[in-house]
């Protein structure tokens, strides 16, 4: 294949494709009912700052 063909591949068809890949994360990221996910995500530092985790919730 020739360079300049490679090149007009990438410089338009990689970029759309990249470009619907980025709109699908963020679309995934920020779907309806991924508040409580994300939330429980994000609470995972905090779930043993009173005691040490016992051997069943280490285990979740």
């Amino acid at each position: 294949m020739d360079y300049h063909i490679l090149r007009e591949i990438a410089d338009s068809w990689a970029l759309l494709v990249l470009f619907l890949f980025f709109i699908g994360v963020v679309a995934w990221a920020f779907r309806p009912g991924s508040r409580k996910i994300h939330e429980d995500s994000a609470s995972i530092p905090f779930r043993n700052e009173d005691k040490p985790a016992d051997a069943q919730e280490a285990r979740q």
